[in-house]
């Protein structure tokens, strides 16, 4: 248990400070020029990261969970921090105090992932390794918000020309917005941990849909990178969110084996 302690809190502090670091970087960018005191503070936050993922080295699976404990608590004070900031930050925006090519709903997004970051090292930190059944659907709510979220901003960030890509992350929007409403009405229903098969095809159907989303990103980044697609998506994140598509299929995966392993 302690090994597994561990390694779950390295995984993610890897993948997530990361995530942080890049948000960090497209706020920055999305500032008018004028807003140095908030591109300063976004810039400042990449600095905070690097140095968390440049401790993370010093880490590995045979660690003692006491230090891992105290490094989870450091970040967590970060992630905290940089929530802060971006809920600062969104303020600001629907007040017009400041204009910047940042929507609300990605500055909104990027502090969802932040407060999701800050939770999952304090349940860590609590010993909650095991999901429960409400905590996978509770999960895939989460991540299914995500993935229609990246939809309406590759949409948005796409040239309009690119007519027939802006339809297809239309259609990918509009899907994620169902299973994230259908993970709601099963979240409301409350099953037990006696019903796995009904958990089972609600995590195979959500699989389904992750998959095709994350092909059309790794499409749309390759595509990108060879500047084969007119847009304004910045290469790093169109790996960003293909990277957070193939995160969400390893938890689906995670959370199956747990269910097959629960009632085997």
């Amino acid at each position: 248990m302690a090994n597994e302690f561990v390694s779950r809190s390295l995984d993610e502090i890897r993948f997530w400070s990361r995530i942080m670091k890049e948000h960090s970087l497209f706020l920055s960018l999305g500032f008018s020029s004028d807003d140095i005191k908030l591109i300063d503070e976004a810039k400042q936050f990449i600095t905070v990261f690097e140095r968390i993922e440049e401790q993370l080295n010093r880490f590995s699976v045979s660690s003692d969970p006491q230090q891992v404990k105290a490094f989870n608590n450091q970040v967590y004070q970060s992630v905290a921090s940089i929530w802060a900031y971006k809920r600062k930050v969104l303020g600001l925006t629907l007040r017009c105090e400041v204009l910047s090519n940042n929507y609300p709903l990605l500055i909104d997004h990027t502090s969802r992932e932040a407060a999701y970051f800050a939770n999952r090292l304090k349940e860590l930190n609590e010993g909650k390794l095991v999901p429960l059944p409400e905590a996978i659907i509770q999960e895939n709510v989460f991540f299914l918000k995500i993935m229609a979220d990246h939809a309406k901003f590759i949409g948005h960030l796409l040239d309009p020309s690119e007519r027939k890509l802006v339809d297809q992350a239309r259609e990918f929007s509009h899907d994620f917005d169902q299973l994230m409403y259908q993970a709601i009405d099963l979240d409301h229903m409350k099953p037990e941990s006696e019903t796995p098969a009904l958990l089972g095809q609600f995590l195979d159907q959500n699989r389904v849909s992750v998959v095709s989303l994350r092909d059309f990103k790794k499409t749309a980044r390759d595509l990108i990178e060879a500047c084969r697609i007119k847009s304004n998506i910045h290469p790093l994140l169109a790996d960003h969110v293909f990277r957070e598509a193939e995160r969400f299929i390893e938890i689906i995966d995670m959370f199956e084996g747990h269910l097959q392993n629960s009632h085997g």
